[in-house]
């Protein structure tokens, strides 16, 4: 159909439809604008989000073995490669939608306002013609009124028998004067009417059809630049959903990848201590003080080290004990607690050289990994001497490509780099091998010790089993100088020994007591049982080992993770 042949007469409202087509085009243009705006917002909070929960460094060195963190963690990434796809469409939008729309809407103003020129050119001759033909009638009726007035007069001069024939000669001379405008007003009008009448066929036939044409091409142009438009919109949003499926398949496989039973197991990996549960408590019977001293004996506490008045404990120095957290079950859980602390790092110490401060289990697991880094340190040196060697050998070959000798000063360094890391991991290998079975470092300070030493430990021993074999000692005159056995008894009481001389051996210097069982596997070591309560000789020197004096006398070292210490210093102070 054409708007020339149907909407002949609607030439305004054409012109008022296509404004609106023009309208309608800016403000889709404002649409796309504010979509991508949206979309661009959207992927920077996506974005800002995904920022907002990465983990510290801190925080992916403790979670990092767990999988509902790591798959969290890569479900993030998935979520920050999603946020870019928004801001592809936006940016594709930008590009090639609203950059081809705004040059549509210009040339669509333009082609309308020429289209609408050349309508009104048209118009205006139609209106001309129109005017013409107006013109040439109202001359010719007026020639013709004039005709018929002239005409008359002439009939009745010629009637009237007054008049002169000179006069009525002259009347019907200006008759015939009158007659002939008339006739040529009248053939002119004619011409004219003719004229305009072809010319308003060809206007509405040939010249506003040609115009409604434009017009209506500019306007299907315009709808099919929408539709255009419409399609790339969906096309660009199209193009990126398999990269967001592939995201969304990203996510859920990280879902997949969380396992319940594999984050319990590395909680165990993690927090294991390999320490022994500890045993059950024995009863004492504190109404019979020598089933007391006994029951204390089989628990590791020294016969002859202890007084006890009217053979009870009194509440106070209980509940004393409690607050203070230094021994029984209380004490038992908060060494516990210093324990898991240490393994996690929340002391903020430094571990030994050989992991010796931290439980068997972690010690283990310390060590390995510090092979490892020394293993993959190795590897990457080794592969660059590698490398070193092989642009040696090319420069021997080709001596224009480079000095040879240049490179040997490298490959010394990298080759001595390489022994010293070699010697390293011998060396934490050699802790791993030895952990279980090693020399212990109580044995090593015992062959330490001279001779004299050793001959003065013996006597003392010596000295120590004679006065221990008999019954228990009271001390008499000194009321107030007694230690405790039971862990319900304030430790803060002075231990006093009178048989013990301290010019000779080791002196004592405080008491301790079992969380663990112990077996000695190691020279220099003495097994011990849960709940054993002994004499300190000496503190641990650093290397994980406390010498102790056990009640039958005998001396050795056992590990200082597996007691609780009270010092005699600490009453001082």
């Amino acid at each position: 159909m054409s708007w020339g042949t149907e909407l002949w007469d609607q030439y305004d409202t054409i012109a008022t439809h296509t404004q609106k087509g023009i309208d309608f085009c800016e403000r889709f243009t404002h649409f796309l604008k504010d979509r991508c705006s949206i979309e661009l917002k959207y992927a920077s909070d996506l974005k800002r989000l995904v920022k907002n929960y990465q983990p510290k460094k801190k925080e992916e060195e403790e979670l990092q073995q767990y999988s509902w963190a790591v798959k969290f963690w890569e479900m993030l990434k998935e979520l920050h490669d999603l946020a870019g796809q928004h801001e592809v469409i936006a940016e594709n939008t930008q590009s090639q939608v609203l950059k081809d729309l705004q040059g549509l809407i210009s040339e669509i103003k333009t082609q309308r306002k020429q289209d609408l020129q050349e309508g009104a050119k048209v118009q205006d001759q139609l209106k001309a013609s129109h005017s013409q033909l107006e013109k040439s009638k109202g001359k010719y009726e007026k020639a013709f009124k004039l005709a018929e007035k002239a005409t008359e007069d002439y009939r009745k001069a010629d009637a009237d028998i007054n008049l002169s024939r000179a006069e009525v000669e002259k009347t019907r001379n200006q008759m015939m004067i009158k007659n002939n405008q008339c006739d040529e007003c009248k053939n002119e009008y004619a011409a004219q009417l003719q004229q305009t009448n072809q010319f308003q066929r060809d206007h509405y036939t040939q010249h506003m059809p040609a115009v409604f044409q434009q017009i209506q091409n500019m306007e299907e142009n315009r709808i099919n630049k929408i539709k255009s438009v419409v399609k790339q919109v969906a096309d660009i949003e199209r193009s990126v959903i398999p990269i967001i499926n592939t995201c969304i398949d990203g996510m859920v496989k990280a879902s997949d990848g969380i396992s319940a039973e594999e984050d319990s197991k590395a909680v165990i990996d993690k927090y294991k201590s390999g320490f022994p549960i500890p045993g059950d408590f024995p009863f004492e019977d504190l109404s019979n003080p020598s089933s007391v001293i006994n029951t204390s004996n089989a628990n590791g506490t020294p016969k002859n080290a202890v007084e006890y008045r009217k053979g009870t404990v009194s509440d106070k120095k209980r509940n004393k004990k409690e607050k203070k957290g230094g021994g029984g079950l209380f004490g038992i859980f908060t060494s516990s607690k210093a324990t898991i602390n240490k393994i996690i790092g929340l002391l903020g110490e430094e571990s030994k050289e050989d992991f010796s401060d931290l439980p068997p289990n972690q010690q283990r697991k310390a060590l390995n990994k510090k092979i490892d880094e020394f293993k993959k340190e190795i590897a990457r040196e080794t592969a660059e001497r590698e490398g070193m060697l092989k642009m040696k050998d090319v420069y021997v070959n080709n001596p224009a490509l480079g000095d040879p000798n240049a490179l040997e000063k490298k490959i010394e360094e990298n080759a001595q780099k390489i022994d010293s890391l070699q010697a390293e991991m011998r060396k934490y290998q050699g802790y791993l091998a030895n952990m279980d079975a090693k020399p212990s470092p109580a044995g090593q300070r015992r062959n330490s010790l001279s001779d004299d030493s050793i001959s003065q430990s013996s006597a003392t021993m010596d000295m120590s089993q004679t006065s221990l074999s008999g019954a228990p000692q009271i001390v008499q005159n000194e009321p107030e100088v007694y230690t405790a056995i039971d862990e319900d008894i304030d430790h803060t009481a002075e231990f006093d020994h009178p048989d013990f001389d301290e010019e000779e051996g080791f002196p004592v210097i405080g008491t301790c007591r079992a969380l663990y069982p112990y077996e000695a596997g190691n020279e220099g070591s003495v097994a011990m049982t849960e709940g054993e309560e002994m004499f300190v000789l000496e503190q641990d020197q650093g290397d994980g080992w406390t010498r102790v004096r056990k009640h039958d006398n005998s001396e050795g070292f056992v590990p200082t993770s597996y007691i609780q210490c009270h010092f005699y210093d600490q009453d001082e102070v």
